[in-house]
């Protein structure tokens, strides 16, 4: 069970995402980061943020509502990214690196969204707020 965010191994790898994003973003020029760049981090932080949200949540169904919210940005954030190369900033192979990486924290959000779904007999209790 995850304890706090330092034990959420997907919530870690969005951190590290959206770090990642937001260098190569920050490499563009004043429009593109005011178009597409803000789009693109925005919904990148997201995963994370929703994530993090998510297991601040006392109910499982705000946990999971939250967990799903992480995935649509997951999506979104993917959008922004073949736009970003559509548009000739960045290229296909960063495109590429970055949507695998997308992809493995999709796996790792399906995961825990199905670890949810097979403890949904088991109390709230295991839905405690972690320690501060």
């Amino acid at each position: 069970m995850i304890q706090g965010l330092e034990d959420f191994k997907t919530y870690n790898k969005a951190m590290e995402l959206g770090e990642s994003v937001w260098s190569m973003v920050a490499t563009w020029s004043y429009f593109e980061k005011d178009t597409i760049g803000k789009q693109l981090v925005r919904a990148c932080d997201s995963i994370a943020a929703n994530l993090s949200e998510g297991l601040g949540r006392y109910h499982s169904k705000e946990v999971r509502n939250f967990t799903f919210y992480a995935r649509g940005s997951a999506f979104e954030t993917k959008t922004w990214l073949t736009k970003a190369a559509s548009r000739n900033l960045i290229g296909t192979e960063k495109r590429s690196e970055l949507i695998q990486k997308i992809d493995e924290i999709g796996r790792m959000i399906n995961g825990y969204i199905q670890s949810m779904e097979n403890r949904v007999s088991e109390p709230e209790a295991q839905y405690q707020r972690p320690n501060p």
